[in-house]
């Protein structure tokens, strides 16, 4: 990429990284992005929020735009990028149109996050029986998902597990798939040791429904276990945009404490001695697991949780899938100096060979360039892609202008 490279991310909100993963993923994509010496401009539907980050700290432009609108058309011719990016299939749909009619040469990218449409279906398989092994990958979300990434020149994927099943079940390419994991480091040489450490911890933005159910999990069949066998432990329970459901949960005498949102999730995290992730269902990778591990502080999870994140078989802490094992492998790290201080050298592993910057960013720049220089070539040749590109965006692109003239009349 060259100097002069204009790259638009649509956001499909503004990134706080301080709240989510998905934050701290957009802003890592943002810094990918400033290394390749690009010039960025972010533009979003979203309402601002306090949390967000101040991205005119990056020297990035950014832009509020309104859906099914014209004025983004002339935002575009404005803008001229030759490089966009949507945030997530939805962001994808409303504007993938508008952006082939009025920048047809600019390379496509869609950022993933993780795959709605397999998150969606194991949280209906766990509603309906439990059985994760039987999901509906048929769905409409799953329908629509893997249409916008056909339509893209390529994804942005966080999770190996997931490029496979694209691979097996819907036949993608390489050429069609990028894997661009979450990036973390240990923050420090000096991590706080077993005996400098107290309490167990809980972490997650709470309008995203894995963490609710996990919280949930926790509360109702985990937590009773863990307190027969450490009568005095206490959990404390951190996470953005606590609804009045999960404030009811905090109970002192129990030891399960609400803390609300956590001004400095590295901070907190550093003091805990065990992190406690019983999620359920999800997909993607998961940023709590990431920063637990950067903070040295071991965690018991899921399979799911742990999902496409273990270097060969080491893991940070435990990985179980009842409430039992939970209670028991949480309990053995919380008392136990020998295996506590194995399961963090496990994650500064894990960060040093799966997740490390630096190992990533040169063959990551190699690829872009290449796929810049391609993307024409590579287009030509994918009739798949052409296929579902001409008979999908046919519909979004008239719905949208149905609803543009019809917002006109009001």
């Amino acid at each position: 990429m060259l100097s002069h490279d204009k790259v638009l991310i649509i956001g499909k909100v503004w990134p706080e990284p301080k709240s989510s993963a998905a934050g701290t993923r957009m802003m890592q994509l943002i810094y990918f992005f400033k290394e390749l010496e690009a010039e960025i401009v972010f533009a979003s539907t979203a309402n601002p929020s306090d949390f967000q980050e101040d991205l005119s700290l990056y020297g990035i432009e950014i832009y509020n735009i309104q859906l099914n609108s014209a004025s983004f058309d002339d935002f575009l011719i404005a803008v001229k990028p030759n490089i966009v990016v949507f945030d997530r299939f939805m962001t994808e749909e409303q504007f993938g149109w508008r952006v082939i009619e009025h920048c047809p040469a600019a390379l496509r990218i869609l950022n993933s996050e993780d795959l709605h449409f397999l998150r969606h279906a194991r949280e209906e398989a766990l509603k309906l029986n439990g059985d994760l092994s039987v999901l509906n990958l048929n769905s409409e979300m799953a329908l629509r998902e893997v249409a916008s990434m056909y339509r893209v020149d390529f994804t942005l994927l966080v999770s190996e597990f997931e490029i496979e099943l694209l691979k097996d079940r819907f036949h993608f390419a390489d050429h069609k798939m990028c894997y661009f994991p979450l990036f973390s480091n240990v923050v420090s040489e000096r991590l706080p040791n077993f005996e400098q450490r107290r309490d167990f911890m809980f972490i997650g933005n709470f309008l995203h429904a894995p963490n609710w159910d996990a919280l949930c999990y926790l509360k109702r069949e985990i937590w009773p276990l863990i307190r027969k066998k450490c009568p005095q432990a206490q959990v404390n329970v951190y996470g953005a945009y606590a609804s009045q459901k999960v404030m009811d949960f905090h109970n002192p005498m129990d030891g399960f404490l609400i803390c609300g949102r956590a001004e400095d999730a590295q901070a907190v995290t550093l003091k805990a001695r065990v992190s406690l992730a019983p999620l359920r269902f999800g997909a993607g990778i998961k940023g709590k697991l990431l920063e637990a591990m950067a903070c040295g502080t071991p965690t018991v999870t899921t399979s799911i949780g742990a999902e496409s994140m273990q270097l060969n078989d080491l893991w940070n802490g435990a990985i179980v899938d009842s409430a039992e094992e939970f209670a028991e492998a949480a309990t053995q790290l919380y008392t136990n100096p020998e295996k506590w201080e194995l399961a963090q050298q496990n994650g500064v592993q894990i960060l040093a060979k799966r997740y490390n910057y630096a190992i990533f960013l040169e063959s990551l720049k190699r690829e872009f360039r290449t796929r810049l220089k391609s993307c024409e070539a590579t287009r030509s040749a994918d009739f798949l892609s052409l296929l579902v590109q001409h008979h999908s965006l046919a519909s979004t692109k008239y719905l949208s202008k149905w609803i543009e003239e019809k917002n006109k009349d009001n």
